[in-house]
């Protein structure tokens, strides 16, 4: 959703992903969008060279035609086995929703009718510069009413379903799926299940009670396997298993085709040109022309040999 980064900002150490404003009404609210993720706790894998470490470079390959430049690709659409559509670029634009960088209010619902399964993903609204008052009048006002609000936002070329909501002291905004992106819960297919007598809901609401909090504290829970992914690495660090990577960065190989990209990964020498052979015979004949002429004594025929052949061949 977010078009482009921020300098650092002056409220803390987030740096805001896009500006937008909050329309409802008459009133307009400036506002930076951020991002809720922590990407420096985060573990990622890459997938390398083994037993070298260097970082392995994705290639688009055409069946027809082997390794597809960059330059060469375009977006498609497959109507069947049997047929694709290409699309260009121009026509892909003209389709793009027309980014105005408005969150536009269109409703205000209570929370708890809209199911999470409809939450894509989450962002913090921050006031840009000007817009505090207003800001804090919004976000009191729906914590007053008990309400979210629903808006539309184009951004990045499409057209996003959102919804905002008080958050701490500030606002948070829940990029929403629309209902055709959602699997309907029939396609579970789940069958009538028998209905549990009372005494074993009455067990399992002692249970329930048992477990029971006012509040939900999100600190008490960890990711155990990322824990022990951490510290996997850091005794590989330790004891200096790291590889050392090269700075110069390598000249990636080019595949002509396929056919040479299979032949490569099979160990096979590729195939000689078929214009190699005739190429070695003339060149075998252009040294013949220039060889330098024996000299007497070396190796030369006699008289009487000549003469000799002479007869044979009269």
């Amino acid at each position: 959703m977010a078009k482009h980064a921020h300098a650092q900002e002056s409220r803390g150490t987030a740096r805001s992903i896009d500006s937008a404003s909050i329309v409802f009404g008459l009133v307009s609210i400036p506002v930076k969008v951020y991002s809720t993720s922590e990407p420096s706790h985060e573990v990622h894998f890459h997938m390398v060279h083994a037993g070298c470490g260097e970082r392995l470079k994705q290639q688009y390959l055409c069946p027809k035609h082997g390794v597809v430049a960059r330059s060469a690709m375009a977006k498609g659409y497959q109507v069947d086995k049997r047929h694709s559509i290409e699309l260009d670029p121009a026509e892909l634009k003209a389709l793009d929703a027309v980014a105005n960088d408005e969150i536009a209010l269109t409703e205000f619902v209570p929370a708890t009718e809209i199911d999470p399964i409809y939450v894509d993903r989450t962002y913090y609204l921050g006031p840009d510069k000007g817009g505090d008052r207003p800001y804090r009048l919004l976000r009191d006002a729906l914590l007053h009413a008990k309400l979210v609000g629903v808006a539309s936002y184009a951004a990045r070329g499409k057209a996003y379903l959102v919804m905002v909501r008080p958050f701490e002291n500030g606002l948070a905004m829940h990029q929403l799926r629309y209902p055709d992106e959602i699997k309907p819960w029939k396609a579970v297919g789940i069958a009538d299940l028998a209905k549990p007598s009372a005494q074993e809901l009455e067990l399992a609401g002692k249970l329930i009670d048992q477990l029971t909090h006012d509040s939900f504290d999100a600190a008490a829970y960890k990711d155990e396997v990322k824990g022990r992914v951490k510290k996997l690495l850091a005794e590989r660090v330790k004891t200096g298993e790291a590889i050392e990577l090269d700075e110069t960065e390598a000249t990636p190989k080019e595949i002509p085709d396929l056919m040479a990209a299979l032949r490569a990964s099979l160990g096979e020498k590729p195939a000689k040109p078929a214009h190699a052979a005739t190429t070695k015979l003339a060149t075998r004949s252009a040294h013949a022309k220039k060889r330098p002429p024996r000299k007497a004594g070396a190796h030369a025929p006699t008289a009487r040999a000549r003469h000799a052949a002479h007869r044979a061949t009269s």
